[in-house]
């Protein structure tokens, strides 16, 4: 059986560090934000709110096109050339 190299295993910590702030992040601007006075110095490090729902589209639709891409190219050069008759 082979193991993850330390190097593996440190871009996998980053990764799993870096999607843990992100979810505490966007969880606090969307749902304790609302509930926190609109003057209280916490604002002050979130965007509008009004992003909290743009960023997220944009990300999905970031998404599916590389998605999208990877499958028209998969399917481009599997493709098998038509017998001629």
């Amino acid at each position: 059986m082979k193991f993850a190299t330390g190097a593996d295993q440190a871009v996998g910590f980053g990764l799993v560090g870096f999607s843990v702030l992100l979810f505490t992040y966007y969880t606090i601007w969307v749902i304790v934000l609302p509930f926190v006075d609109g003057d209280h110095v916490i604002h002050s490090y979130f965007l509008p709110r009004e992003y909290s729902v743009i960023l997220p589209g944009v990300a999905a639709l970031i998404l599916l096109l590389f998605v999208g891409t990877f499958i028209g190219v998969v399917t481009w050069k599997n493709r098998k050339p038509k017998k001629v008759d």
